[in-house]
């Protein structure tokens, strides 16, 4: 009694051999229609990646700096007037148990910054002149990149500290013995400049001297512009509240309180809808890969009939043809995917190194990259290898 035949089944290992020849023979077509895939995949890794490199950056910024600092400024009275923060605010504060600093600026608005007395006085630079408490560095976290800090004696004397962002206007590094700078129609010895303070980046472009000289060279009278308040980590949240009826008992409601680490978890929201955004446009790239896939295919088909009806007339099944032919798909689309992810990884680690940050890629979107050319290769291979599938082997060979 004879057996009926069985046609023989690819193993998935047939069916990668067969993409790949089915590819290898047309390699600028398979070139330019994995470009596709590759653009979309690399923008959206790219898109991800910077977003979370930045993140990543803020947080650490966060972490060194710390959130527990907040700040408290006159705001306007009721008949709309500005208001005044008493004199007594510093040490009022300082009275509280779970406060670690306090200290104060005040802005003198009259005082113009210039690298020396020729400058027009139209060209100031836009760099406010503040006076100073000495503790100011300790509590807004920042730092000194070149000469030194205001200290008891300097704070009474013709001495200024510039802000980052200051001394670039101002065309000054690294600062040496004698520079001098023109500030409120004098001289003014530069003995420091500042590293930038992510906190309180106003204080950038500012040049800050000493309380008792701002009240002896430039007539300052000594009202407080905003204070700074160092808090215990774990009772920010309990001396927020307090914090304007503690520096003005008699109007708590003329004192504007706030912490200058939301600006930066402002910003990193900001950055994550605007993320949303590109990843959009990232989307549409890759759905136009899939459709240069689908369209690579489909005329793959119609080119390579003569070699469907020869391997159908050899005894090769429908679902064999099928599966050769949505096998190249799913292999032009990794292809394309794999070489998305590492464009889209080192653009991002370009643009994080330069940038400073720490490069940070997230493995979920390395993974639903990938996933997405495996879903994009099934859609747009499906109807080309169905549509191989049903070429009849007499008349493909008639046609060829």
């Amino acid at each position: 009694m004879s057996k009926s035949l069985r046609p023989g089944r690819l193993t998935p290992f047939d069916i990668l051999r067969l993409a790949g020849y089915g590819l290898g023979a047309r390699p600028m077509r398979v070139v330019l229609s994995a470009l596709g895939i590759a653009i979309g995949i690399a923008a959206m890794i790219a898109v991800v990646g910077i977003s979370t490199s930045s993140r990543a950056e803020l947080n650490r910024l966060l972490n060194a700096l710390g959130t527990n600092l907040l700040s408290a400024e006159p705001g306007s009275s009721l008949f709309g007037e500005e208001a005044i923060l008493p004199d007594e605010s510093i040490a009022m504060l300082d009275r509280i148990a779970a406060v670690q600093t306090v200290t104060a600026i005040g802005n003198i608005a009259d005082a113009k910054v210039y690298r020396n007395d020729k400058i027009p006085s139209a060209e100031s630079g836009g760099i406010a002149v503040y006076s100073t408490r000495l503790n100011l560095l300790e509590t807004v976290g920042g730092t000194v990149a070149s000469g030194a800090w205001l200290n008891e004696a300097t704070a009474q004397y013709p001495a200024v500290v510039l802000g980052a962002k200051a001394a670039e206007r101002l065309g000054i590094g690294t600062v040496h013995t004698g520079m001098q700078i023109w500030l409120g129609g004098q001289w003014f010895t530069v003995i420091g400049v500042l590293d930038p303070i992510p906190l309180v980046p106003s204080l950038d472009l500012a040049a800050l001297i000493g309380w008792q000289a701002g009240e002896r060279y430039l007539d300052s009278e000594g009202e407080i512009t905003t204070l700074y308040v160092r808090a215990n980590p774990g009772a920010v949240e309990a001396v927020r509240p307090i914090l304007a009826r503690t520096a003005n008992p008699a109007a708590p409601n003329e004192v504007d309180v706030s912490r200058p680490s939301d600006a930066l978890a402002a910003e990193a929201a900001a950055e994550s809808a605007f993320t949303g955004l590109l990843l959009g446009l990232g989307a549409v790239s890759l759905l136009v890969g899939g459709i240069g896939v689908a369209n690579t295919m489909v005329i793959s088909v119609l080119e390579r009939r003569a070699e469907i009806g020869l391997r159908r007339s050899q005894g090769a099944t429908r679902g064999h043809i099928r599966d050769q032919f949505l096998g190249e798909a799913f292999l032009l689309s990794l292809l394309g995917g794999g070489a998305g992810v590492v464009l889209g990884y080192g653009v991002t680690a370009v643009y994080a190194t330069v940038q400073g940050w720490p490069t940070v890629v997230p493995l979920w979107v390395i993974a639903g990259g990938l996933l997405a050319t495996l879903l994009i290769g099934g859609v747009a291979g499906l109807y080309p290898a169905i549509r191989a599938a049903r070429v009849a082997p007499t008349e493909a060979l008639a046609a060829s």
